[in-house]
C-alpha cells in the first residue's frame, strides 16, 4: 500500500512512538485555546522537560519514526492551533 509521502506503516510499528503521539494528541484536544497560549510563553521544566528531550532525542535518531510520528500528529495540532487563532 503506498500512500503519498512513501509506504504505509502498520499501526504499532513504533509502540512509544504511538504511545507518546497519542498523548501529544489528546493534550492539544482537552486543552483550552488560553491553556496552549500560556504552554508556550511557559515551556516543561524538570521531569517533564528531560522525558521531552529523551524524545525529541530518539525521533532525532531515527528518521522513519520521527516521519511516523509526525505524520500521526501534525493534524489534530495544526487544527487546533488554527481553531485557537495561534496559527494564521
Amino acid at each position: 500500500m503506498m500512500l503519498i509521502g512513501g509506504p504505509a506503516v502498520a499501526q504499532g510499528t513504533y509502540p512509544v512512538a504511538d504511545k507518546v503521539a497519542d498523548k501529544v494528541i489528546a493534550k492539544y484536544q482537552s486543552s483550552s485555546c488560553d491553556q496552549l497560549k500560556a504552554q508556550k510563553q511557559n515551556p516543561p521544566s524538570g521531569r517533564q522537560a528531560e522525558m521531552e528531550q529523551r524524545v525529541v532525542q530518539q525521533l532525532k535518531s531515527d528518521p522513519q519514526m520521527r516521519e511516523y510520528f509526525i505524520n500521526k500528529v501534525a493534524a489534530p495540532i495544526a487544527n487546533k492551533l488554527f481553531d485557537c487563532g495561534i496559527i494564521p
